[in-house]
């Protein structure tokens, strides 16, 4: 019996905003809760469909009978549903997270179910096996090699009976990392603190004054308002002088999530990720051996750069060992200041150690990180931004009217130098309710030829965190970011750039898809390289207050800063990468009970740590990266891909030498061409070493790190 169904939306289908869109931009703002069903339902059916005629007898295995439509398809769908993500991601309300969590399994299962489909693989092993394939240009056999990889990491040959299992595994992480980034965003929500004395505001910048008033104000409460959302708990953390306030709000924050989080907040005992956690793990670790895998962290290496658990694990240990000595040498020193010169009782407790670091750095170098942030309105910093990308790419920046999500958000066009629209992006900045924390980039749209011969031009979401502009004494100020935030900012478009320059046609590998997940940070780390540069900064920044260009004498203060506690933070970097690698390596995941991650944690912070763990401290059940966000196993890659970058960006320092420019056109668009252009169409180290001319090689991010003794 065969089932017909309508290829075509109804008519009411059609005026749904995660339909009507087709090829184009979503109106974001027309998307509403009861769109989500509907329209998903329908995407799914027609995904199916393209599916069951891809593996029927009558289908030829070539690229444009078989790989052609199921990408428009599977495109179609994919989109639709990261519009639905997206959305639930930085304008979270109840109703829409209940409509994405009702819809969840089911895309979660469709896609699971083609990574299984034995008949589909059969289809594209034969396409790879036929004359056509030598036709295919390198892209479109990229795409069938991955492809082919990626059905059997999907459970492609595991048998019949194995199946349902391995989808139902897929459905459960799912489930469980919307859980683990729900309860996480609950739990920093649903804390504020409210100070009603003036007295108590001692040591905070006037910005981080007025963003509690605004808080305050928002929330109808008296007073001044903090909360743990990042621009509103670390300023307090760097400069309150209440040291009891410190305390307060260090143990609100390192108890989120977890089963603690009562004693020291609001946190409600549904939010606690503790036995989440251990629910994931014991997932993938099922998921690893059933196809054939020692453990996840075996299984998640197929896709990426590095050869082996023993190479991760060696690389991790190296850098550890590496930082360690300057680390201890950091830790030291601020004991020391905070002893003499801090006079603080009962020595330097965990919710000392960002002010403490903060007095530090001011005495020692004679400023403060909120007098440099003056130099920084947002505006002007986008303006460099933009200088530096036309500069170094040859491309034009422009100001787009794309519908947005909302009224802060930006969007902008990238032209080639005869004004072809390449690309286009968004920016949203700031931090408010219902957005989740951090920073990111993701991917909107795609690059890809279409069957006409047009080009789908990429679209790019740029998510930041920053504190939004709020009034003082009645006037809307410009809103002013830390040169933390600048480093965010430019990391974040380094990958937008790698999205949005790709000259690939080809989806799968076109941008960011297809690059090896250890080697994807590489396009945004070396970006962060620039706002270490004089002649860049010097064009990007103006005070809030006078409009004056940041003094010399200033920037060389920063620069000489720039490792100050470098030891520490690489220290902490490792200490997160080997948590995150040997909870997917070595971790007993189906015996371990309770505690049981906090407990390895710990180990590995006794082992190289220098700053002992916290016992409060719950940190891993916020650790979003890997519970949450696709780095499990892969926290690693950060510093994996920061030697890579650093090697890179070592190329503009040798061509500075010779033209007195970083800014240096023949490099960029050599980078541009060898780097971003070919997106994931051949393998990372291949890439790199066209780029290069030659294997990576540690010696720069170390010296770059100040991570080498004189």
């Amino acid at each position: 019996m065969t089932t017909t169904i309508a290829h075509l939306p109804s008519p009411e289908l059609e005026k749904n905003p995660l339909i009507s869109f087709g090829k184009g931009i979503a109106t974001y703002q027309e998307v509403k809760p009861e769109n989500v069903a509907p329209a998903i339902d329908f995407l799914l059916e027609r995904a199916q469909l393209a599916v069951d005629k891809a593996v029927s007898k009558a289908t030829a295995a070539t690229w444009d009978a078989l790989v052609e439509p199921l990408e428009d398809a599977t495109e179609t769908l994919s989109r639709s549903w990261s519009i639905i993500s997206h959305l639930n991601s930085v304008a979270d309300t109840p109703s829409l997270r209940d409509a994405y969590g009702q819809m969840l399994p089911k895309v979660t299962a469709f896609f699971s179910s083609l990574g299984q489909n034995l008949a589909l693989y059969q289809k594209f092993k034969e396409l790879n096996h036929s004359a056509d394939f030598a036709m295919l240009s390198i892209a479109q056999k990229k795409v069938i090699e991955n492809s082919l990889r990626d059905f059997r990491l999907g459970g492609a040959e595991l048998p019949d009976l194995e199946k349902p299992r391995f989808a139902q595994i897929q459905d459960e992480q799912a489930v469980l990392g919307k859980a683990f980034s729900d309860h996480v965003l609950d739990a920093t929500d649903g804390f504020i603190y409210v100070v009603q004395e003036t007295s108590e505001l001692a040591g905070l910048p006037g910005d981080a004054i007025a963003a509690a008033a605004d808080l305050a104000e928002q929330k109808n409460l008296q007073g001044w308002a903090f909360s743990l959302h990042f621009p509103s708990y670390y300023p307090l953390m760097q400069y309150s002088e209440n040291r009891p306030l410190r305390r307060l709000m260090y143990e609100a924050y390192v108890t989120r999530a977890s089963e603690l989080a009562s004693q020291f907040g609001n946190g409600k005992s549904e939010w606690d990720n503790t036995e989440n956690m251990l629910s994931q793990l014991r997932l993938r670790d099922e998921e690893a051996r059933m196809l054939n895998f020692d453990n996840y962290a075996a299984l998640s290496l197929a896709p990426k750069m590095a050869r082996d658990v023993p190479e991760v694990d060696q690389f991790l240990r190296n850098i550890a060992t590496r930082a360690k000595p300057f680390a201890e040498k950091d830790w030291q020193e601020l004991k020391l200041f905070a002893q003499s010169s801090l006079n603080l009782d009962n020595g330097l407790e965990p919710w000392d150690i960002a002010f403490a670091s903060e007095k530090l750095k001011q005495e020692r170098y004679a400023f403060s990180e909120n007098e440099l942030k003056q130099y920084f309105p947002l505006p002007k910093v986008l303006e460099g931004l933009f200088g530096v990308i036309q500069t170094l790419f040859g491309v034009q920046i422009k100001t787009a009217s794309l519908p947005t999500w909302h009224d802060d958000v930006q969007s902008f066009s990238v032209n080639d130098v005869a004004g072809e629209i390449l690309a286009h992006f968004y920016l949203d900045p700031y931090a408010r309710q219902g957005k989740r924390g951090g920073a990111w980039m993701d991917d909107a749209r795609g690059r890809r030829e279409l069957p006409n011969g047009e080009i789908q031009t990429p679209v790019a979401y740029l998510v930041c965190n920053f504190a939004a502009p709020v009034k003082v004494d009645g006037i809307l100020r410009q809103p002013t970011i830390t040169h933390d935030d600048v480093i965010t900012l430019f990391h974040e478009s380094g990958h937008g750039l790698h999205h949005l320059l790709t000259q690939v046609g080809a989806l799968g590998v076109s941008g960011i898809n297809g690059v090896e997940w250890d080697a994807v940070e590489l396009p945004s780390q070396f970006m962060e390289n620039f706002c270490w540069e004089w002649e860049v900064l010097k064009n990007m920044t103006a005070h809030v207050d006078t409009g004056n260009a940041l003094p010399r004498d200033l920037f060389d203060k920063i620069l000489a800063a720039k490792n100050f506690q470098n030891g520490l933070a690489t220290l902490r970097q490792a200490v997160f990468s080997l948590t995150d690698w040997r909870l997917h390596s070595s971790f007993n995941a189906q015996k371990a009970q309770g505690l049981a991650v906090l407990e390895l944690s710990r180990a590995i912070a006794n082992e190289y740590n220098v700053i002992p763990q916290a016992e409060i401290s719950r940190w891993p059940n916020t650790f979003s990266h890997i519970f949450a966000g696709g780095y499990a196993a892969g926290y690693y890659s950060y510093k994996w891909a920061e030697v890579l970058s650093a090697d890179v960006y070592a190329a503009f320092e040798e061509a500075a030498k010779l033209t007195g420019s970083v800014l240096d056109l023949e490099t960029g668009i050599r980078y541009r061409t060898e780097i971003l252009e070919v997106g994931g169409s051949r393998p990372a180290a291949e890439s790199f070493k066209a780029f290069r001319g030659r294997e990576p090689s540690i010696d720069a991010l170390l010296r770059h790190g100040g991570l080498v003794a004189h």
